[in-house]
């Protein structure tokens, strides 16, 4: 077996790897399979097929050492049908990786061979190792500067990896998995939980943890935020970024760790083919939460099938800032002219630029960006349809206070009101400073907008300045005819949420 997987289909007949080529990666796990199919755009990875089977391949491996046969069987069908949607869709590298049940079995590379011969693939066996730092990658690439220990628990094992501000540090792989405990402790918590210590007392750097953050990924551990957001009534359902304080997700773990199937199906938010493993999973994130004590838990989306995705882009591409990335991608898809997010950029730093920090002005760079997300909606639905497309975004690489600033500014932009109820849980997400700082960017860019029409040009005409009291908007001679009714009613609103008073200025002749 080869560390790389081979082309298939019509994409056999390529050359290299372009920038903006499909990516396919199948991974073949302990208990799911899944095919992700990602559509680069630039540094970002948008997923646009997400296919997953429980598959079970995994149960009973502890006892017996082997796969479960009628896992085999359902993967291997699987797997067959995923290869095909591989080749239609014209995926131009598919990667198709093996976890810890194949690792480990007696039968894994049987199994393997039968893959490959009936899919027309080649199958790559990670070992632990390498499960690990590719798992830690792909955190790495939604949270550049994660700084903390990624988990990732699947069904046979536990992978953990130190990250240090952004670089990979020490790395275990232990037993752990869901399926592997539920068969070895046979449903005796007590038995599970001396597993679980004993496992965890062989990584001392664990200590390190202290304080810091830790990254959860894996289905099962997802799982436990949803049940989380649902207790809570957290306003946004993504997963991704969802960050928890350790003393309350704590107190989750331990309850979910020791309930009963009939107990766990009463809850909100639990999925049902989860339900059998979860208690497992929260008993595993539970001991490590007690020794490790971080700080903070925060959920990653991410994991190994986007850090094998992402070593396919060329390194100058993984250096690129894959928020403006996606945000650039939106413009592209959804904007009418994308040279007017550059526009914007420049015409609002006379207003927001001064004394900006540098993750503040990144901001502003994707707000501008998205700021024309819903002009071919119905007026009437703009601002709403606005917020619903940026808070709604498969991909949008930054934290949920983030994500609800942009999300705010495109519904100001658009002409939303304060007031409208569909608004108010994301106004919740935000401090009143930013909530106030979103509303003031929004009716900026709504000001520019109805300026100019949309054409970068005239807004390179147009000046905003902050001076004393005032706002004031500069005109030369020959456009003051473009301060119209509208624009004079926007730069009042905009004056009026800075608490200054509007001007509309000529600009003294050259």
């Amino acid at each position: 077996m080869t560390g790389r997987s081979r082309h298939i289909g019509a994409s056999e007949r390529r050359t290299g790897f372009a920038e903006d080529g499909r990516l396919g990666v199948i991974d073949i796990g302990s208990n799911s399979i899944r095919l992700v199919v990602y559509q680069p755009a630039g540094r970002a990875l948008i997923p646009i097929l997400n296919e997953k089977t429980i598959c079970g391949l995994g149960r009973g491996l502890a006892e017996h050492g082997r796969l479960s046969l009628e896992g085999r069987a359902h993967a291997l069908e699987t797997l067959a049908r995923f290869a095909l949607l591989a080749q239609a869709m014209d995926v131009e590298s598919l990667d198709v990786v093996a976890t810890s049940a194949v690792r480990d079995a007696a039968d894994g590379s049987e199994f393997v061979s039968m893959v490959e011969r009936r899919c027309r693939v080649t199958v790559r066996v990670l070992s632990g190792g390498e499960e690990a730092r590719l798992s830690a990658q792909g955190v790495l690439a939604d949270v550049p500067d994660a700084d903390g220990l990624v988990g990732d628990l699947g069904g046979g094992s536990l992978e953990l990896v130190a990250l240090n501000k952004g670089r990979t540090g020490a790395h275990m792989t232990l037993p752990l998995g869901v399926l592997r405990l539920l068969d070895q402790a046979q449903g005796d918590v007590e038995r599970a939980t001396e597993l679980i210590d004993k496992g965890l007392k062989d990584v001392p750097w664990l200590d390190e943890l202290k304080g810091r953050r830790f990254y959860a990924v894996g289905g099962a551990w997802r799982a436990l935020a949803r049940i989380h957001m649902a207790q809570t009534g957290y306003p946004l359902r993504i997963i991704d970024r969802y960050m928890v304080k350790r003393a309350r997700m704590e107190s989750v773990v331990s309850l979910v760790s020791r309930m009963s199937r009939r107990s766990l199906e009463r809850i909100p938010g639990v999925p049902r083919r989860r339900m059998d493993a979860l208690p497992m999973a929260a008993l595993v994130m539970e001991r490590l939460l007690r020794k490790g004590a971080p700080k903070r838990v925060m959920f990653s989306g991410f994991g190994l099938r986007e850090g094998v995705a992402m070593g396919r882009l060329p390194a100058t591409v993984q250096k690129q800032d894959s928020l403006i990335a996606v945000s650039t991608d939106a413009a592209q898809r959804y904007g009418r002219d994308p040279a007017m997010s550059e526009a914007l950029f420049a015409w609002t730093a006379p207003l927001f630029g001064r004394g900006e920090s540098a993750p503040d002005a990144r901001l502003r760079r994707a707000a501008c960006l998205l700021s024309d997300v819903a002009w071919a909606d119905h007026p009437d639905y703009r601002a709403e349809q606005a917020l619903n497309r940026v808070m709604r975004l498969s991909v949008l690489p930054i934290d949920h206070p983030g994500r609800a600033f942009l999300g705010l500014v495109v519904y100001h932009r658009h002409g939303g009101s304060v007031e409208h109820p569909v608004v108010q849980p994301v106004r919740a997400l935000l401090d009143e400073t930013l909530r106030d700082r979103a509303r003031q960017l929004g009716l900026t860019l709504r000001l520019g907008a109805t300026l100019s029409g949309g054409a970068p040009s005239l807004l390179a005409s147009a000046a905003l300045s902050r001076d004393g009291e005032r706002v004031a908007l500069t005109l030369p001679k020959e456009r003051m005819v473009l301060a119209g009714e509208d624009v004079q009613r926007r730069l009042h609103a905009l004056a009026e949420a800075l608490g200054l008073k509007p001007a509309v200025i000529e600009a003294p002749a050259r």
